[in-house]
């Protein structure tokens, strides 16, 4: 009898090759993973976490498998495209569109139905890692990219749209924060304003996964895997809240650069029916590095996300078994970090 190949639940077809053990690598697990664990909830009838605006506010509802990827999860035309480009949003960007974590295709016919992001996240972080279990929040890192699908998203809908929320502002060197201060509310404002607007045709747009351990030890909690979803209304609503809206002068923090960079992305959609990627972000850098678009910590994500599914994961650990499958766990390839070896071995210092 033939042994069983390593795989990954509900991945029966996609650009990756399971019996790879590159394709177990960190970079690669953090996106795969995350989509399998998606296909085992739907195989359950179990629905992810809807992070969305409702009434002009971030709000929680259930959200489908199935409208996650926008195809029945079951269909044999289902195709997962990791690190590849959503096709459809080149139309509103100058040069090459980014790639995005995860695009799903009809097989038949090669048709981007999502482009997804992925953010496989810790819970607790290190902020949260002493509070009580309901007060854990896991810290989510952004990148640069992930803007810039939020605005082609939020375009896809709303082209017509745009010129009603997104001013014309009088700026005219975009670089300079002098120049841009003075208008950061007006920004913010605009990018909460356009999220309740495209709540009645807001789309799924990032997964969030979480994993949770006991506190801070490396032990995972009996209820440890759950799928929380961001709409793009969602996301835009978040940027809104930790951007500051007052910043002092001559400094602009990363979370409200992210909402200048969203805003001046928008505008020039709106103008221009495109806009200049590459050049919105490194030159609207304001003096800090442009290798993430921002960090927010799990303190700052809890109140947003706080549910009882984020208390208690509906996930356990025993059911991870179902999730990699064929011996995949053997071709795992973790970090080797110092910090983690010094902390997992406490018999150093007896």
């Amino acid at each position: 009898m033939t042994a069983p190949q390593p795989s990954l639940f509900g991945l029966r077809k996609t650009n990756r090759d399971f019996t790879n053990p590159e394709t177990w690598g960190k970079n690669q697990f953090n996106t795969s993973f995350p989509a399998s664990l998606c296909c085992y909830l739907n195989a359950k009838s179990i629905d992810a976490n809807y992070l969305s605006v409702q009434n002009g506010k971030l709000g929680f509802t259930s959200l489908p498998i199935s409208d996650l990827f926008g195809i029945d999860v079951e269909s044999d035309d289902l195709y997962f495209a990791f690190e590849a480009q959503h096709t459809p949003y080149q139309k509103y960007v100058v040069g090459s569109l980014p790639r995005t974590d995860l695009v799903i295709q009809r097989e038949s016919t090669g048709e981007c139905l999502r482009g997804l992001e992925i953010k496989l996240t810790a819970l607790p972080d290190h902020t949260t890692c002493n509070c009580l279990d309901q007060d854990y929040g896991s810290e989510l890192v952004v990148r640069p990219d992930t803007i810039i699908y939020l605005a082609c998203s939020i375009a896809t809908s709303q082209i017509n749209n745009l010129r009603i929320n997104i001013p014309n502002l009088s700026i005219s060197d975009w670089s300079d924060p002098r120049e841009v201060l003075p208008h950061i509310k007006t920004i913010i404002e605009s990018i909460y304003c356009l999220s309740d607007f495209l709540s009645k045709q807001q789309t799924p747009f990032l997964i969030q996964p979480i994993w949770k351990t006991k506190g801070k030890s490396p032990s995972l909690a009996d209820q440890c895997l759950d799928v929380f979803v961001w709409s793009d209304a969602g996301f835009s609503y978040f940027i809104s809240q930790i951007a500051n809206i007052s910043p002092r002068a001559n400094h602009i923090t990363r979370q409200t650069r992210t909402a200048i960079w969203l805003f001046k992305m928008l505008l020039d959609i709106s103008l221009n029916g495109k806009f200049n990627h590459q050049k919105i972000i490194d030159h609207l850098s304001y003096n800090t590095k442009n290798d993430k678009a921002f960090a927010s910590a799990g303190t700052i994500t809890n109140p947003y996300m706080a549910c009882s599914r984020l208390t208690n994961p509906i996930i356990a650990k025993s059911e991870i078994q179902n999730i990699i499958l064929g011996g995949g766990r053997n071709l795992l390839s973790p970090e080797r970090r110092f910090d983690a070896i010094i902390y997992n071995s406490p018999e150093l210092f007896q």
